[in-house]
């Protein structure tokens, strides 16, 4: 069926690369003069034994894939970096259970931002600049598989950003490698600019980094209970606002922008769409919500704006709870939950280019109704649309759908509220962060939950991730058959 060797030897660089992360917060803990360096330095020689071995053992072997084991190596890999990084926040003195545990670093790996940990001011900074961490190599992980995983496995209509042929983005770069070298470099420069920003305007430099991190990979992890609303700046609400936009942007379109066309940011179809959508969402949030919550006008334009792009972009920073707003509002973050940013960033949700073609598949289809023997070919980014594309976004809608109103149903049988069932499943399914609802609304978390319900959702949100097909597809028989 395909050769376990090469995927063996990717595992093993996986979890060699963690282990060197994890010196990260083992340095921090040991500047930081704290008694938990153990935590990280365990794991660590661990990671380095069992990735080292895996190394060597399969350092003769050709890297070579068919689609089967690209599936699998795809699944596989998520799955088991979810699990290593979960270890150190056992061995953390956390108090964290292994459902917790398994909760927390899929939250952080999938850029969710949904957490577990109550008093975060309180807690070690080894743990705080982990979870930021994982984040922040989420993110980068998701742009490289959106660029160069997906688009082969033409999942979800992924295969409109091949980078070879009639792509929106062709003949950017002549290899693979070099764009992902490319957005690499794109990705720390932000985060490096992110942080200083941070920092010039008040945070401290650990909060800087930390902030940094889960900022650019809208990620949304903070160092404090109160969010960012901690810090009590619209400096750095504006800093955050900023950030979020831009890690919503295609990361193959900003290397463009480096590269060669400084305005091609404004000619791609999905930017358009979703500055328009944050500029809507904004002013009819700023039209129905009344003065009476907010002390000046500048302060309400900044709440609405950082909470609302907060949500979309899958972030999941707080400044304000927005719960008290009124319904309308609670209904409408419900609702954008599920959008997310462009394809080829670091957001989750639906992605703003599957709105634009499900939008053209009915206008089509409406035209054909008039005239059943027209041909009507549609265009995305300049491109013709192939038919399958059609037929592959149409698909996974209908799938999200349908996991969004399981994991609705397995929430319920633990006996929440509708309004927690309905918004955890919104929120890990579309790797936002918050919820709605006293429990895990903006000023609650998922620690109360129980150890079933972590479970399920830190599934659904490892599916909504990897775009739901690439991990279901290793679940039906017919992908097992030779």
């Amino acid at each position: 069926m395909f050769d376990f060797k090469p995927i063996s030897l990717v595992l093993g660089f996986l979890i060699c690369s963690t282990g060197f992360f994890l010196s990260v917060p083992l340095i921090t803990e040991i500047i930081y003069k704290t008694d938990q360096w153990q935590a990280y330095a365990v794991p660590l020689i661990f990671y380095l034994v069992v990735g080292g071995s895996l190394i060597i053992i399969n350092k003769d072997v050709e890297m070579k894939l068919n689609l089967k084991g690209a599936f699998f190596l795809t699944g596989i890999s998520w799955i088991v970096m979810a699990l290593i990084c979960s270890i150190p926040f056992m061995f953390a003195k956390t108090n964290l259970t292994f459902a917790d545990a398994i909760f927390e670093s899929m939250s952080g790996i999938t850029t969710t931002g949904s957490t577990i940990i109550n008093d975060l001011d309180l807690q070690p900074k080894g743990v705080l600049i982990w979870r930021a961490l994982l984040q922040w190599l989420g993110g980068i992980g998701i742009i490289v598989l959106a660029i160069s995983i997906l688009p082969f496995l033409k999942v979800g209509g992924m295969q409109l950003f091949h980078m070879e042929g009639d792509d929106p983005y062709e003949k950017f770069l002549p290899r693979i490698t070099a764009v992902v070298s490319k957005i690499f470099f794109i990705y720390i420069s932000l985060t490096i600019t992110c942080i200083l920003t941070y920092f010039y305007f008040g945070m401290s430099i650990f909060d800087a980094i930390t902030h940094g991190f889960t900022t650019i990979s809208t990620g949304g992890f903070s160092t404090h209970n109160e969010s960012l609303a901690f810090f009590n700046s619209n400096k750095i609400l504006l800093t955050s606002i900023v950030f979020m936009i831009i890690g919503s942007f295609p990361f193959i379109l900003l290397a463009q922008v480096s590269y060669k066309n400084p305005f091609i940011l404004f000619k791609d179809q999905q930017i358009r769409l979703f500055i328009s959508i944050i500029v809507v969402l904004i002013v009819s949030l700023y039209l129905i919500i009344g003065n009476k919550i907010f002390d000046t006008a500048t302060s309400k334009v900044i709440s609405i704006s950082f909470n609302s792009i907060s949500i979309i972009t899958g972030t999941g920073y707080v400044s304000d709870n927005f719960e008290n707003w009124g319904n309308y509002s609670s209904v409408l973050f419900l609702l954008i939950m599920f959008i997310g940013g462009c394809a080829g960033s670091t957001t989750g949700g639906l992605k703003i280019f599957r709105f634009q073609i499900l939008f053209l598949a009915v206008k089509n289809h409406i035209k054909k109704l008039i005239k059943p023997h027209g041909v009507f070919p549609s265009k995305f980014n300049g491109k013709a649309i192939p038919e399958a594309s059609f037929d592959s976004v149409t698909n996974f809608f209908y799938l999200y759908i349908l996991f969004f109103v399981l994991i609705t149903l397995l929430l319920s049988f633990s006996g929440y509220d509708l309004i927690t069932c309905l918004s955890a499943a919104a929120t890990s399914i579309s790797n936002v962060g918050p919820g709605l609802g006293e429990v895990i609304g903006p000023e609650g978390n998922f620690s109360s939950l129980s150890a079933y319900s972590k479970y399920i959702l830190a599934l659904g949100m490892l599916f909504g991730r990897l775009e739901i097909l690439t991990l279901l597809i290793l679940l039906t028989p017919f992908y097992w058959k030779n």
